[in-house]
């Protein structure tokens, strides 16, 4: 901190805290912290661990077993999100001590609304779990379902959260502010249209949702090629020995689109003769995987051939399988050429996104601009360890004095097969 007067600490801490109470979302994230050397060396992308599965074996004798392959997969973080709010207040304007205090809550919020909408967007594109329900939200069964399907797939039963759109939100309050014979709960309900935990799931609602508008298959969407299935691997070899470390969460898929088809990034879809397992088990849970498109790879996502990146892979082990295709199979069966495509969202909707709170992370950077080189430097760190700079740099020609404020960080999906999302009014 270099010159800053008490007036302006106490404005800077007073906005901090509003700003802390604003990161709704990113509180339901984890945090990874990473110290400010080895951000830069590594070029501010940090390799983090995704959770492991592994096998168990039947009998006495394990001897053969001890040379099995556990392999830890990773996914990169990068600090990818710099915003910034510059300001510039007149020798005049300043004359109002009240007018920098408004400017620089207004700052706040609006840096707090960027890492939600990172939070958001992140949540609603990239959760692999998809549920369509083809009327509007009405209750209990709405979010019970997500609970039915988080369990069907194995994923732990604490930690779990739904954050919906306020459209959604409140038409469930409105269905339980109408039970009048639950105490408590319906009356937070009535008053602050409040839900709180349902069938063990935190339930959060959303200022902002994002929406995603209805998908284009035209007249068929189907495979292209048989035998594409995945194979996880924790590290590739370069053709020069170096060894670098492997993105398991997406699979470029080929694909023919038909006439008057148009897919795009965030298209939810499920492949026939493709069913889900159970992550641990390993069993048919006998429904249809669904998957998310991430990318145009290739083909414009128009008529004709086509590759494009999804989510979560194809991971069958359905041919000489490696241990790591045994160890984390989602899959009954690699889809056979021509298998049809189904896409899901078939009307523009409100995404409401659900997730384990291990899925999701959010990695804090720290900005450092050098002190007593010009301009005045002060950083605050929110209760989730979000870092907020605020720099302060005067100019003599008309009087005036220039404000930013700054934050840097990243967030990843670790595991989209522990997140999803939840549609309404899909016909």
């Amino acid at each position: 901190m270099a010159s800053f007067n008490k007036n302006e600490i106490v404005m800077f801490e007073r906005a901090l805290e509003g700003f802390q109470d604003a990161l709704v979302i990113s509180r339901e994230f984890g945090k990874f912290e990473v110290d400010d050397v080895t951000s830069e060396r590594a070029s501010d992308i940090i390799w983090r661990p995704q959770p492991y599965i592994i096998q168990s074996y039947a009998g006495n004798d394990q001897s053969s077993n001890f040379n099995r392959n556990h392999t830890q997969l990773s996914v990169p973080t990068t600090l990818g999100f710099q915003r910034a709010v510059p300001m510039v207040l007149t020798a005049r304007e300043l004359r109002d001590p009240q007018q920098r205090e408004r400017l620089t809550v207004a700052a706040m919020q609006r840096l707090a609304s960027d890492i939600n909408v990172s939070c958001s967007d992140l949540a609603a594109l990239t959760g692999s779990i998809v549920i369509r329900r083809t009327t509007a939200a009405a209750g209990f069964d709405d979010v019970a379902i997500i609970d039915t399907t988080m369990n069907r797939l194995g994923i732990q039963m604490d930690n779990r959260v739904v954050a919906y759109s306020s459209g959604d939100y409140n038409n469930l309050a409105s269905n339980l502010a109408g039970r009048g014979t639950v105490q408590g709960k319906v009356t937070t309900a009535y008053e602050r249209a409040q839900i709180g935990m349902v069938a063990g799931i935190d339930v959060m609602k959303l200022d902002y949702a994002f929406r995603l508008t209805a998908a284009v298959p035209g007249a068929s969407v189907v495979i292209n090629g048989a035998n594409q299935r995945f194979v996880p691997r924790a590290t590739s070899t370069a053709g020069t020995g170096e060894v670098s470390n492997v993105d398991n969460r997406f699979q470029n898929l080929a694909v023919t689109v038909g006439a008057g088809g148009a897919l795009k990034v965030g298209d939810c879809f499920t492949i026939a003769g493709v069913n889900e397992v159970h992550h641990i088990t390993k069993a048919d849970t006998g429904v249809l995987k669904t998957f998310r498109i991430q990318a145009i790879v290739s083909g414009g996502g128009t008529a004709g051939a086509n590759v494009i990146s999804i989510n979560p892979p194809l991971i069958a082990a359905d041919s000489s399988p490696t241990d790591p295709e045994l160890q984390y199979r989602n899959v009954t069966a690699t889809p056979a050429n021509g298998a049809a495509l189904t896409f899901l969202n078939t009307a523009a909707a409100s995404v409401n996104p659900f997730w384990h709170r291990s899925a999701f992370e959010i990695m804090p950077g720290r900005l450092r601009p050098q002190e007593n080189a010009g301009m005045d430097v002060m950083t605050g760190t929110t209760d989730h360890g979000i870092p907020v700079l605020m720099t302060r740099q005067g100019a003599i020609g008309d009087l005036s004095t220039r404000y930013r404020f700054d934050v840097l960080y990243g967030v990843v999906n670790l595991q989209p097969q522990m997140s999803g999302i939840e549609l309404f009014s899909q016909p």
